[in-house]
């Protein structure tokens, strides 16, 4: 199948496992809406659809690894929660509707994402049935952390007031912000499959990187309808961006550069990489 089919094989199966597991939260109903809320507003589900098909392409079962799936989403969707907060990247919209705090408002919109963090850990505990899926989970945990997603935030954060942050600290952020968690799900794929993580960690990388360089070039090209959030914040608010580092036309040839790189990652590797390929064009090449 091409891109289209297959991402809408794991996109449709990955949906269904998503609304059965909203219905069946147990949280108390105002704290349960705000988790409803964010986790069915849409999105490309890219980390679930991540994790299926490079369980897909090594042969393993992928439409029994459920837990790992709703921890991936989990965890992002907190990470968009606490983003959007007026503390963090105040952003009203989240998309095309209002962000969880405008919504709910803060207090909520922090215990919402709280609660979706700690589910995770729920998620990943039950899925630890053997060593490689307890493994799956580590990798998990560590790109959400101290050493990874929280870290990039940290610094990004940090160099909206530092006028000498550059190329170095951009670096850091790409990989840390938005990588760490476009390659665990490949890495925890691996992991499950009893195969090299090494190879997917370096191809998660370069798409990651792609993903966070495609993301910051719409929001100075894009358009606010198909991209279902407010544009123009990162000069707004002195982003450290690929933009503001290298200018809009270095930006775009340096991803057209990444796009490369990153296909070239998958030449070697043991699995079926056609959808990956597919992908790498896709995320270089998308409007929103």
């Amino acid at each position: 199948m091409m891109l289209p089919e297959k991402y809408g094989v794991y996109l449709g199966a990955f949906e269904a496992i998503l609304k059965a597991y909203c219905a069946g939260l147990k949280a108390p109903e105002g704290l349960s809406e705000g988790m409803r809320y964010s986790l069915l507003a849409g999105g490309k589900r890219i980390r679930p659809v991540l994790f299926f098909a490079a369980l897909d392409a090594f042969g393993a079962d992928w439409e029994k690894e459920t837990e790992l799936a709703l921890a991936l989403e989990c965890i992002h969707t907190y990470s968009l929660i606490h983003d959007d907060l007026p503390a963090m990247d105040n952003d009203d919209l989240r998309r095309g509707k209002p962000s969880n705090h405008k919504q709910f408002g803060e207090g909520n919109a922090i215990l919402a994402g709280d609660a979706l963090l700690s589910e995770a850990f729920t998620l990943s505990m039950r899925a630890a049935r053997d060593e490689n899926h307890r493994r799956a989970g580590e990798i998990l945990a560590h790109a959400a952390g101290a050493e990874g997603m929280v870290a990039g935030q940290y610094a990004d954060l940090a160099a909206e007031s530092d006028e000498n942050a550059g190329e170095k600290e951009l670096a850091f952020i790409y990989e840390n912000k938005t990588a760490q968690l476009i390659r665990a799900p490949l890495m925890m794929a691996a992991a499950i499959a009893g195969r090299e993580e090494g190879k997917m960690r370096e191809f998660g990388t370069a798409l990651g990187v792609l993903f966070q360089m495609t993301d910051d070039i719409l929001d100075v090209k894009g358009e606010a309808a198909s991209m279902g959030k407010t544009l123009g914040k990162d000069a707004e608010e002195n982003k450290l961006t690929c933009v503001r580092v290298y200018g809009l036309a270095e930006a775009e040839r340096r991803a057209d550069e990444l796009a490369e790189r990153a296909k070239a990652c998958l030449e070697h590797m043991d699995a079926e990489t056609g959808f990956f390929e597919g992908l790498v064009e896709y995320v270089r090449k998308r409007d929103r």
